[in-house]
């Protein structure tokens, strides 16, 4: 079996806000869109956001409502200034959650917050 990582899916409650992080905040361009699931095109995989209530509608799962806290994953963007990227998203009024620090391997880390509280590291390349 050969899988391939092709999209990642945010179920958010505030699509709104989301929507207008992701797209003027990170300056996502927009891959495509019907009604509230939109796709960003990221480089090599796919960013999708839907809204919670679409995806209980739709398929009958059970996608909780609770945004009180960050889910058991986070979403990573590798650009070339860290510093400059969160001085940028802080004056933009984004939750910066960890300050930048370069860890013992060399890499510059920080981490924000998207208004759904999803997790968000921004962080230098690693080659």
């Amino acid at each position: 079996m050969n899988l391939k990582m092709k999209y990642v899916i945010l179920y958010v409650e505030n699509y709104e806000e989301c929507l207008q992080f992701y797209k003027d905040i990170l300056q996502l361009p927009i891959k495509g869109e019907h009604g509230t699931y939109i796709e960003f095109d990221t480089g090599a995989t796919i960013l999708a956001m839907n809204s919670r209530e679409d995806v209980r509608e739709l398929t009958g799962l059970s996608i909780p409502n609770d945004t009180s806290e960050s889910s058991n994953f986070e979403i990573g963007f590798v650009v070339e200034d860290v510093n400059e990227t969160i001085s940028r998203f802080r004056e933009q009024g984004v939750k910066v959650l960890v300050e930048p620090i370069t860890k013992p391997w060399g890499q510059t880390i920080a981490y924000v917050s998207d208004p759904d509280g999803n997790y968000i590291e921004i962080c230098s390349s690693l080659e």
